[in-house]
């Protein structure tokens, strides 16, 4: 395999021409991808679907050509594809190592679990494993800025991508917005996305503190951790545009499937 400096990452440097044009033009009459993104998108459904599980190699760059019938310039911009999504890592003299499929959260962007795995294309949904009305616990009062004995409604979620459980979330909303959720799809579509389409609230703002805790025994379970090892955290407290808390959430993620990024400005 090339190492870093030979990969083409810029198919306008490959000096053949007929070699840009192989990897740009679509396969078929009907479909609009470029050669190159259609070959990384069946590699990317492959590894999602765990025909090449984590840890495991891809085939040879020689492998994929013959298999693909194209160049090793569509191959490599293929790959480029499947890098740029975190899913692949190129060990030179080994190949493409198989990494874990991995979720990278922008701290500066407030996003649905839906928003955030878009990028790589991967189908998400969620199991529902409670929905019901509570008295809300002492930290959900004072950060929904309820009297205390008000209720909520809370719902327990784990949240998959390609069948693999990216997280556990524990929401808690006021009556008047957790009553309306409950009559919505739940499953197929993130709650911000509801809240702001079919309940009529702009979402403003989110405060967010994350933290590095040991999982419970069920929360565990769900993530597939021990009891005892850690998982990340998040708190965090959604605003509507008028200032007023209306998603109280915790949620929990294993440190290895998720990435975090922030800018941060100097001054």
């Amino acid at each position: 395999m090339a190492g870093p400096a030979d990969q083409v990452t810029n198919p306008k440097l490959a000096h053949d021409g007929s070699l840009w044009r192989e990897a740009h033009q679509s396969p078929t009459a009907s479909s609009r991808l470029p050669k190159y993104q259609e070959i990384g998108n069946q590699v990317m459904d492959a590894i999602l679907t765990g025909d090449y599980p984590p840890g495991s190699y891809l085939p040879s760059e020689s492998t994929l050509m013959k298999h693909f019938r194209v160049s090793r310039v569509t191959i490599r911009l293929a790959l480029n594809v499947l890098r740029d999504a975190n899913l692949i890592v190129g060990h030179q003299g080994k190949g493409y190592f198989v990494c874990t499929l991995q979720a990278v959260q922008d701290l500066g962007r407030l996003q649905g679990f839906g928003e955030l795995m878009a990028p790589l294309g991967v189908e998400t949904r969620s199991e529902i494993l409670s929905a019901e009305i509570v008295q809300a616990p002492t930290a959900v009062v004072s950060a929904l800025k309820l009297k205390r004995g008000e209720e909520v409604v809370k719902i327990r979620r784990v949240r998959i991508a390609a069948e693999e459980t990216m997280s556990v979330d524990v929401s808690f909303f006021p009556i008047h917005i957790g009553r309306a959720l409950l009559t919505l799809d739940l499953p197929h579509s993130d709650i911000f996305t509801l809240i702001e389409t079919e309940l009529g609230v702009e979402i403003s703002f989110a405060d967010i503190t994350m933290s590095v805790v040991p999982v419970e025994v069920e929360i565990g379970r769900l993530l597939g951790v021990k009891a005892g090892e850690v998982a990340i955290r998040t708190e965090r407290l959604t605003h509507d545009v008028s200032g007023m808390p209306i998603d109280f959430e915790y949620l929990y993620v294993r440190p290895d499937n998720h990435q975090f990024k922030i800018r941060v400005p100097r001054w």
